[in-house]
């Protein structure tokens, strides 16, 4: 009988061992602060095969802190989500690696203040959105200035300002190839190619492909980027 117990404890033991040990270890590790929250949830997602996956949460009650974990293969773009029952979406999007990541943010402008520092591909990824910001903010100048245009029917002064958004437009895309080409070691380069310039000559985005170091072509989105080129070529 005792042999029977010892038999059974040895094999609870085991089989907690192999559970314990068959899960992934969580080798990324996010930690935030949101001024001025003081309920919610935060969640840590990424993009899944038929949309946003949840990888952990955390409920916000009185604390403005969280920590959210998660196991990943390689640098991927993760997103921060924001739910506190208003009805609208908070995302911020990061680039993470494996390792630490610390983000700051407020409540009021909760895309707007935040400051993130984590990993180099974030680094890259804001040297971008750096230059982007003035581009957009160009942009909005245009859309504003149209639409008075409209409203006056000036007709002269509508037509001179679709020509320079038009200019506008190449000029972000001349410099989003251009950035993507200079940062050939980095997974951010084909990232801005898969989903920054979506109308872009098929030939710019090859350019960048084909400039992508070894490593990176091997990477997720270096992968993901053959995928859409290979298929524009089956199907142009």
């Amino acid at each position: 009988m005792t042999s029977v117990k010892q038999f059974i404890y040895v094999f609870f033991i085991a089989t907690l061992f192999w559970s314990c040990s068959s899960e992934p270890d969580n080798n990324f590790t996010l930690k935030g602060s949101i001024k001025g929250l003081k309920k919610g949830v935060v969640y840590l997602q990424k993009d899944g095969d038929s949309g946003v996956v949840n990888l952990d949460s955390m409920t916000i009650k009185g604390q403005p802190s969280f920590t959210l974990k998660t196991n990943i293969e390689e640098p991927i773009l993760l997103y921060l989500k924001l739910f506190k029952n208003d009805n609208e979406e908070h995302f911020i999007p990061f680039f993470a690696d494996k390792g630490l990541t610390e983000l700051k943010t407020t409540l009021k402008d909760f895309n707007f203040d935040v400051e993130i520092n984590g990993s180099k591909q974030q680094e890259v990824l804001d040297d971008y959105l750096k230059i982007m910001s003035k581009f957009n903010d160009q942009q909005l100048d245009l859309i504003q200035q149209t639409f008075l245009a409209q409203r006056d029917k000036d007709s002269i002064t509508e037509n001179k300002l679709k020509l320079q958004s038009d200019k506008l437009i190449k000029r972000k895309y001349a410099y989003t190839i251009n950035f993507a080409l200079n940062h050939n070691d980095s997974e951010v380069s084909p990232y801005l190619a898969l989903y920054e310039m979506p109308n872009a000559n098929t030939k710019y985005v090859d350019s960048v492909y084909n400039n992508l170091t070894e490593p990176i072509k091997n990477s997720f989105y270096g992968k993901k980027l053959r995928e859409v080129l290979e298929s524009k070529t089956v199907n142009p």
